[in-house]
């Protein structure tokens, strides 16, 4: 093989998983390159609140809110079904080491930020236990900023980061591990690069190979191995359906011209083994008029429903058992958000972006009436059924109950609205059109306590692993809390480098 540059470590992927490993593997004394699809940095990471699921660790010490090591694992053997306890164990063996590690370096700081845990089992912590990076002052990133990817408010209108402010939450998490790599010698970063396939010898994967944006192709060589920390195939339709992922490729959350699914397949053709396929980390998402659709959560207002005009679910539900509630019928998809003038022309819910109401009313994703059986002529759902559901809600509201599906009970209904129950009675009355969106496909390679990729007969990859959405969750069809996704792919991230290393 005649290569192009040779390394240690190729971590494909740049979001909060890869840069951890390749942070790590550089601190080791290892030669490291970073491998990432588009021109910028971070992926959905970058998107991200940047909620880091971590139990037990000094952050949460610090904070003084509760959480401890024995509480997690109480909560997730609790929660999960059937989980590989090997895989559990050492998820929460190592997460207060490695948040220990990345604040030992000065630019990695990082903070408790209440946000409740998604379920209500044993060993839940009140308030959560997941944190956020401390904000990055502008000043400190200075022009590596131009590397980092804006939020997606942002970006999806083809704008930049807004200059005025600190870059926050997902970037700021990307962009202090920039700069923590920046200042650890060895490691190059390859943008503009589609990993496709990976190099074996004997065996053993010894590098990768992939298309640069020109349509030339590129071999690097990895002494030690390759970490695949790339995402799903989210924005891969065929992929989707192949699989049976609820939702569309336009509607994901993941950045465009990223996470089709090559560096999965590549490992599929080297014999690795996958699970969990058909799954993602589901949520509603605001139908945009360009045919997206923007991650929905934190209803203070309004109801949810179906195309028969009837609720179906608890609208304040965490995202992705609302996305899942969606999922479970097509009458579900679309849904429409019907509210009414209390919130001024404004969604009664965080939507990221939520976009212009102008817009949104002229190109018809919402629709606004002076009375709800105009609504529901302009949306196509049976009058009668609207008028009706919405005035038992009406009811709920008043009574402080929502006897149908208990909205308002669990902390986390209460988290963003307190009370959630607001009666929709003020017109002009609006809908907003709601798809099933995601955060991602959480489908993937099947890998052990070290990240390891296996084959179906349970046999490692030599020289290969996988973290992140590039991998089969540990926590299966759920999702326990907020930061649960980054966590797991920053802690098997820095497992895969242990193990290589």
């Amino acid at each position: 093989m005649g290569w192009d540059a040779e390394y240690d470590v190729v971590v494909v992927g740049s979001g909060a998983g890869a840069m951890t490993g390749a942070l790590l593997a550089a601190k080791a004394g290892l030669q490291v390159a970073v491998v990432e699809k588009t021109d910028l940095l971070g992926g959905t990471s970058a998107y991200s609140g940047a909620a880091i699921w971590m139990p037990g660790t000094q952050v949460q010490q610090r904070a003084e809110n509760g959480d401890s090591t024995e509480a997690a694992r109480t909560y997730l053997n609790a929660l999960l079904d059937d989980p590989d306890q090997e895989k559990v164990e050492a998820f929460l063996t190592r997460a207060p080491e490695l948040a220990a590690t990345l604040e030992e370096d000065p630019w990695l700081e990082f903070a408790w930020q209440a946000f409740p845990d998604y379920f209500d089992r044993p060993g839940r912590v009140p308030q959560g236990r997941s944190f956020t990076p401390v904000p990055l002052p502008l000043d400190e990133i200075g022009e590596r900023i131009s590397l980092v990817r804006p939020p997606v408010d942002r970006e999806r209108f083809g704008k930049s980061h807004h200059l005025g402010q600190p870059l926050a939450a997902g970037r700021a998490l990307i962009g202090r591990l920039l700069l923590a790599l920046d200042a650890t010698e060895g490691a190059t970063i390859h943008t503009q690069v589609t990993m496709d396939e990976l190099v074996e010898e004997q065996g053993r994967v010894v590098g990768i190979a992939g298309t640069r944006a020109d349509g030339s192709r590129v071999h690097l060589a990895a002494r030690r191995g390759v970490l695949l920390a790339a995402g799903g195939f989210e924005r891969n339709n065929d992929e989707r359906a192949r699989h049976g992922v609820p939702g569309n490729a336009d509607w994901t959350m993941a950045p465009s011209g990223t996470n089709t699914g090559e560096p999965i397949a590549a490992a599929v053709a080297v014999g690795a083994a996958t699970d969990l396929m058909d799954q993602g980390w589901f949520c509603p998402g605001i139908a945009h008029p360009d045919g997206s659709a923007a991650f929905t959560l934190g209803f203070r207002g309004g109801l949810v429903v179906d195309q028969s005009g009837e609720r179906y679910a608890n609208e304040s539900l965490p995202y992705d058992q609302m996305g899942r509630q969606m999922a479970a019928d097509p009458a579900r998809i679309p849904s429409y958000v019907v509210f009414d003038a209390t919130s001024m022309g404004h969604l009664p819910a965080i939507a990221i972006p939520e976009g212009d109401p102008e817009h949104h009313l002229a190109s018809g994703t919402w629709h606004r009436a002076d009375s709800l059986p105009e609504l529901a002529a302009a949306i196509g759902v049976p009058a009668d059924a609207l008028g009706a559901t919405v005035e038992r809600f009406n009811g709920f509201a008043a009574s402080g109950v929502d006897e149908d599906f208990g909205r308002g009970a669990d902390e986390f209904d209460r988290y963003f609205a307190d009370p959630s129950l607001v009666p929709v009675v003020r017109g002009p009355f609006w809908a907003a059109r709601l798809l099933l969106s995601d955060l991602g496909t959480k489908g993937g390679l099947v890998t052990d306590a070290a990240a390891r990729v296996l084959r179906e007969d349970g046999s490692a990859i030599e020289g290969l692993y996988a973290a992140g959405n590039t991998s089969a969750s540990m926590t299966g069809a759920h999702y326990p809390g907020p930061g649960v996704p980054l966590a797991t792919a920053m802690v098997f991230a820095s497992l895969a480098v242990s193990d290589l290393t």
